[in-house]
């Protein structure tokens, strides 16, 4: 039987982390369409967490976990672990990469502190303060309009990703596993990809009109969705996509196939 590296469980342990907070996420939207509280986004998520019995080591277990998945993003990305071709688009995707990592280090961050009892503010828009920072620097809307781009481009890359199943060359799924798993990830990285598009579009707004409270994340696109026709049932249908990519998060945990980090591998073949 293989044994998994510390690294690896590291990678794996990141993924479930992932899928927990967007779980949160979407149990925080399901909560609010019939009149409950709270603000569907990852921070609120967290301080959801923190109200709970235990609330500061589970907070720490899920900041472990996101560093893991950051260093399994790093790793993915500057030393392109999926073995991505040497092309246009395989720079994209490490790219792609890279900026998850990045994004989610902020979110690492806040969870960590909250466990630590440092205090973080909890009124922010993440989003916000990234476009009013991007805007003051030179050529600052271009920049902002780029992020939108990115936004949009990784949010039609996970539908494809989804409808195509190209989610099955990362994962070894067991065959006895039946087509739940199929369905699972393809309605969580569909339900994804939308609400990135829909965000990509407000950071687009955003750059056209110099305003950066226009930026906008999860909460912001499932209100928008609200507001649509029929909007009551596509918010619920959102939401419980973003449950799905949660599962398929835990999906990843189990089944991604997560090589050892470069480094440790050929230290390993030295030896041997």
């Amino acid at each position: 039987m293989h044994t998994q590296s510390p690294f690896q469980w590291l990678a794996r342990s990141g993924y479930a982390a992932r899928g927990i907070v967007y779980i949160l996420v979407s149990g925080l939207a399901l909560y609010s369409s019939v009149g409950g509280g709270g603000n569907p986004d990852s921070k609120s998520a967290l301080q959801a967490v923190l109200e709970q019995p235990l609330g500061r080591i589970w907070l720490g277990l899920i900041a472990v976990g996101l560093l893991g998945f950051i260093a399994w993003r790093l790793t993915q990305a500057l030393a392109n672990a999926d073995g991505h071709p040497g092309t246009l688009k395989g720079y994209g995707v490490r790219f792609g990469l890279l900026i998850s990592g990045v994004v989610y280090s902020s979110l690492a961050l806040y969870a960590a502190s909250m466990a630590l009892g440092i205090g973080h503010s909890s009124g922010s828009n993440g989003e916000s303060e990234l476009s009013a920072w991007l805007i003051e620097q030179p050529f600052g809307r271009y920049l902002l309009a780029g992020v939108g781009m990115a936004v949009v481009g990784a949010g039609i890359a996970q539908i494809i990703k989804g409808i195509r199943h190209g989610y099955r060359k990362y994962l070894t799924i067991p065959s006895t596993a039946g087509t739940a798993i199929d369905w699972i990830c393809v309605y969580g990285l569909s339900a994804r990809g939308v609400v990135f598009l829909i965000t990509g579009v407000f950071f687009f707004y955003a750059a056209f009109a110099l305003d950066p409270d226009q930026a906008a994340g999860i909460a912001e696109a499932l209100a928008w969705v609200r507001q649509l026709p029929f909007g009551a049932i596509l918010y619920a249908v959102a939401a419980v996509g973003l449950l799905a990519f949660g599962i398929y998060g835990f999906v990843e945990a189990a089944y991604r196939r997560i090589r050892p980090a470069p480094v440790a591998a050929s230290g390993d073949a030295v030896r041997n």
